[in-house]
């Protein structure tokens, strides 16, 4: 083949893998190898910078991603059949690594002040569920309400439904895992007034969850079972009057400007590629710093999909307890996959994989971009209140609409999930902003994405530009713009708590 100097790039001056930027024939001579390619390498994918002898270490954004598991000659595809994970022992060096955050001037958007004070930057009302056995009725209202001509005084009427909330102990970590997430929902500055509903046998009891805490401090709340109300004809006429009523109190909300420093942002990612670290993650994780400047919150979860990289979380902690406490979490996983029959090294997906992305601690490494450069403030575990502004930590699985919905709980207004592969997917109450990682998949799936980010690789625009048009994107969402997945109706379907322990 002609000589060229092939579209690769090095993220690192010790990595010992390129990754190419095109897809790559083999017998290409790339600048910077001494060999021709001895095979393709599909785009996003990896390449050896120089001859790596089996069992060394590969090297990407100056971290190690893996142990070669046979000799890979320079040039060649560095991906799963020839790289695995090897041993996982970094140093957390607890607070040794906070930085300063970027100077930003003031921002405002226009949101909704609750009584809690607390700013939503959606206005629905919701029908949660305390029960699977409530689901299919908690639909039938809400479908009703949304015929009614009162229902256009709010965004909308969302049924928060579920598959767990009996079958289950009453006491463990499963059930008060649940029960977060359902008061989190409930008093989430999102909802402007909750209806909840139960079948009534249930174990997540309707009493429990209104008696051992007020769910709501601005008292725009309902709740009933289906068997003391009698029936399903009779729970859907009396719970369209409830959210009638609860809508003439929400409906009177208007929005008014407030700080970004009431904006809780959760950071997502999902279908993730060989470019999502280099082009949306990052990014996002600029528009983080960004945000948390002004005084605003960033929720990084997914602990399986930091997993390898924890130890660049760990030296940001404002102090060793906060480390000390995402350790902890990483430890309750390792058992946790152990026990279920599973291994942390199990997360990338086939999607994934067909990507670019290869080993956990590959994928870890680029997930934890979102996050930007921050100090972290603090590590909750899923779907608990986050009561300290600043990037922070919350433990999730890396499972979207969970991870998702445990962020929601916690107290996220907005949502940015960043995808390579193209999730499709929306999160009533909180409105997603989609970031694609690369042109082409943006170009093929425009209608579901809000923002590209391919074009810090194929038009050179900068990690910093590109994170401050996102903050721009924020505030106006924020503000009341539509994403493309509220336009396409999505978040009826992504309400999914982590069910932990067993389904008896």
């Amino acid at each position: 083949m002609t000589e060229a100097a092939a579209p690769v790039i090095r993220l690192n001056a010790s990595d010992n893998v390129l990754i190419a930027l095109a897809d790559l024939p083999g017998g290409l001579h790339v600048a910077g190898l001494d060999v021709p390619l001895p095979g393709p390498v599909p785009r996003g994918h990896k390449l050896a910078a120089a001859a790596i002898a089996g069992g060394d270490r590969v090297i990407r954004y100056g971290q190690i991603i893996g142990v070669a598991t046979e000799a890979i000659p320079e040039g060649a595809h560095v991906h799963s059949h020839n790289l695995g994970m090897g041993a996982h022992d970094p140093d957390y060096a607890f607070a040794t690594d906070l930085r300063p955050l970027p100077q930003v001037q003031p921002a405002q958007f226009m949101g909704y002040a609750r009584e809690d004070g607390r700013v939503g930057t959606r206005n629905y009302l919701g029908v949660l569920t305390s029960v699977n056995c409530s689901g299919s009725v908690a639909r039938f209202i809400a479908e009703a309400a949304e015929r009614e001509d009162w229902a256009g005084d709010i965004d909308g009427v969302v049924p928060i439904v579920h598959g767990t909330g009996c079958g289950m102990s009453g006491e463990n970590e499963g059930y008060q895992t649940l029960y977060r997430t359902l008061q989190g929902y409930a008093r989430n500055p999102n909802f402007g007034g909750i209806l909840l509903v139960g079948l009534g046998c249930e174990v997540m009891q309707v009493p429990d969850l209104v008696g051992q805490g007020r769910m709501r401090s601005d008292g725009n709340f309902r709740y009933m079972t289906i068997q003391g109300t009698g029936g399903t004809r009779k729970t859907v006429e009396r719970g369209v009057a409830m959210l009638r009523e609860m809508a003439e109190v929400a409906g009177r909300a208007r929005r008014t400007s407030a700080p970004a420093s009431e904006l809780t942002i959760g950071l997502q990612c999902g279908g993730s590629d060989g470019y999502s670290g280099i082009t949306a993650n990052p990014a996002l994780g600029f528009a983080s710093d960004l945000l948390v400047a002004q005084g605003g919150t960033t929720i990084l979860s997914e602990t399986p999909e930091i997993y390898g990289a924890e130890h660049l979380l760990t030296r940001r902690a404002v102090s060793r307890e906060v480390g000390e406490k995402l350790v902890e979490r990483i430890r309750w996983w390792e058992e946790y996959t152990a026990r279920n029959g599973g291994e942390m090294d199990n997360n990338p997906s086939p999607g994934n994989k067909k990507g670019g992305l290869t080993t956990i601690l590959e994928k870890s490494l680029g997930a934890v971009a979102k996050g930007g450069t921050a100090p972290l403030a603090g590590v909750y575990k899923f779907g608990e209140e986050i009561t300290t502004p600043g990037f922070v930590y919350m433990d999730s699985p890396g499972y979207d609409p969970c991870s998702v919905t445990g962020q929601i709980a916690s107290g996220a207004n907005l949502v940015c999930f960043t995808t390579g592969r193209g999730s499709v997917s929306g999160y009533k109450p909180v409105p997603c902003i989609k970031l694609a990682t690369n042109d082409e998949m943006y170009a093929r799936m425009a209608d579901d994405m809000d923002i590209n980010c391919g074009d810090i690789v194929s038009q050179g625009v900068s990690i910093e530009d590109k994170g401050h048009a996102i903050l721009d994107l924020i505030l106006r969402v924020a503000s009341g713009e539509t994403t493309k997945s509220e336009e396409l109706g999505f978040g009826g379907a992504e309400f999914v708590p982590w069910q932990i322990g067993a389904v008896m």
